[in-house]
């Protein structure tokens, strides 16, 4: 028996303007770059890989001519496997299949998430085992070139077997039905595609099945989910150097030669930035005070989590993107059709419940950091609620008593979003289905999540900027290595010298966090 090896994973250094298909691994950046419309997707025309791609599509048409038994090509599908399909009306089925699986609710997934999905589901087919044609991998590229995006509903999967329902939308806006967003105007798909030039496609026996019997939904959103939990876990830490600064904490509790003793790599990481940030100062500040508040002291203990739980999933999410996980698979060397479950999402979904817990836990974090800013028994100083009004104005202003209310109820809410997806499989189709994966769901609970935290991270750049400011005014002292980052705070918040309503203020902060602007603060 020949010995299994898992291929290289990509180098991950690298954002890159071109992402090429050709069956090669991508990584996590490739497929948020494609998202973001910060690269191009372009499909390979390399000899060997077009040969693949031709060889399995030939080999699956020659069992078509012997009258070959394979599910989904001429068989009907899950449960109806049993029920034959004659050869001559193979053709037919995958219509069938996109058509019923028209029934998706809840709200349309995002642009970007879409985007998402389709390199997700453009990069497995090209592993060259899904008998698909080219013409299919080239119209699935083009809808990325001239972004032209399939509304998906974002409900209607249960992770296995794979993301039926909602992939259903892509297959059908490939042969011109339902509906897409071009040119920023929701219309057909047929309408969308005359404009690019393209005509419908029509699918060829099994390609419904290689479109829909897979995990690019769930995948797709990992990846970005993946992303925004890495920004933050780096933000987090900059913030809590600066709520140390704004309370004139204590830098020691960050020291390199301590973390040593406890070397989870993440949590070396996260201190280290903690510690580059406030400047190594090993001597106690406060005679009175040697230790501060556990959400200060144990900052790189959670923060770090969150750091190791990105680790293990990046590997776990970019084999899965990189993988052939329709069914049945073609493999176009060997000449065989291997029926199997690779259409479950098992991996993304833990990797999704474990890094939306961690994300969670950073959100209770900082909800807990802002909550001692803002009192006057733990801030060493600060004025109630940080607020800046001072004289007769000062009775009337209430500072960031609101905005602490508002970061404690989005953390609660993502605690509450906490309960893992994976716990709740469920058996469907007849009791076909009866064991799955729940990872798409897992993967828009971890995006949910990551939307509250992100919300209360904003809620704390605020209340950095207004704690460090007030500290100065105070006479005290900002670490040298802060300096740059408070500089873009202060460019970005006012101080708060007497109430005003913050919303647009936020809004603007976390656009600005979505688009990357904060991640190297």
């Amino acid at each position: 028996m020949s010995e299994i090896t898992v291929p290289d994973l990509p180098d991950n250094t690298v954002t890159p303007s071109q992402v090429v298909f050709d069956g090669t691994p991508l990584a996590i950046e490739a497929i948020v770059a494609l998202a973001r419309r910060e690269a191009t997707a372009v499909l390979s025309d390399a000899p060997d890989f077009r040969a693949r791609i031709t060889r399995g599509m030939a080999f699956l048409d020659q069992l078509l001519e012997e009258d070959g038994r394979i599910y989904g090509v001429t068989t009907g599908y899950g449960d109806s496997c049993e029920t034959a399909v004659p050869v001559d009306r193979a053709w037919e089925l995958p219509v069938h299949l996109y058509t019923f699986h028209g029934c998706g609710l809840g709200r349309l997934l995002e642009a970007d998430e879409t985007r998402a999905v389709l390199a997700a589901r453009l990069a497995s087919l090209c592993q060259g085992y899904s008998a698909v044609s080219p013409a299919l991998l080239e119209q699935l590229a083009a809808f990325l070139a001239h972004d032209v995006l399939p509304c998906i509903p974002a409900e209607g999967s249960v992770g296995a077997s794979g993301d039926l329902t909602p992939l259903s939308y892509v297959a059908a806006a490939l042969c011109g039905e339902r509906e897409v967003v071009y040119a920023g105007r929701r219309q057909p798909a047929a309408e969308a595609l005359a404009a690019i030039g393209r005509a419908p496609l029509r699918l060829r026996p099994k390609e419904a099945l290689a479109i829909m019997n897979g995990t690019a939904v769930m995948t797709g959103l990992a990846c970005l989910a993946w992303s925004r939990a890495a920004h933050l876990a780096a933000l987090s830490a900059t913030l809590t150097a600066g709520a140390v600064a704004a309370v004139d904490g204590n830098p020691y509790h960050y020291d390199e030669t301590l973390f040593r003793a406890k070397p989870h790599p993440g949590q070396l990481r996260a201190a280290a930035r903690i510690r580059t940030l406030l400047g190594d100062s090993r001597a106690p500040r406060h005679a009175s005070r040697l230790q501060d508040r556990y959400s200060l002291r144990c900052a790189p203990h959670v923060i770090g989590v969150l750091e190791d739980a990105l680790d293990w999933s990046r590997r776990w999410i970019e084999t899965e993107l990189n993988s052939a996980n329709d069914n049945p698979l073609v493999d176009p060397d060997e000449q065989r059709v291997l029926h199997g479950g690779h259409f479950y999402g098992g991996h993304v979904a833990l990797a999704m419940d474990a890094l939306k817990t961690a994300v969670a836990s950073v959100a209770d974090l900082m909800d807990r950091q802002l909550a001692t800013l803002v009192d006057t028994r733990y801030n060493n100083g600060l004025p109630a609620n940080l607020s800046g009004a001072t004289g007769d104005e000062a009775p009337l202003n209430h500072g960031l008593k609101a905005v602490q209310i508002g970061a404690s109820a989005w953390t609660a809410e993502a605690l509450k979003l906490t309960m893992p997806a994976t716990a709740f499989s469920r058996s469907t189709e007849c009791h076909n289905q009866d064991k799955v994966s729940m990872g798409t769901i897992a993967s828009r609970d971890c995006l949910r999540v990551l939307e509250l935290t992100e919300q209360v991270a904003a809620a704390m750049l605020v209340a950095v900027r207004q704690g460090i400011g007030l500290r100065l005014k105070m006479g005290g002292a900002l670490p040298q290595p802060l300096q740059p980052f408070f500089s873009r705070l202060e460019a970005a918040i006012p101080l708060l010298t007497r109430d005003r309503a913050l919303e647009s203020e936020l809004r603007a902060l976390l656009a600005q966090m979505r688009a990357g602007r904060w991640q190297d603060a």
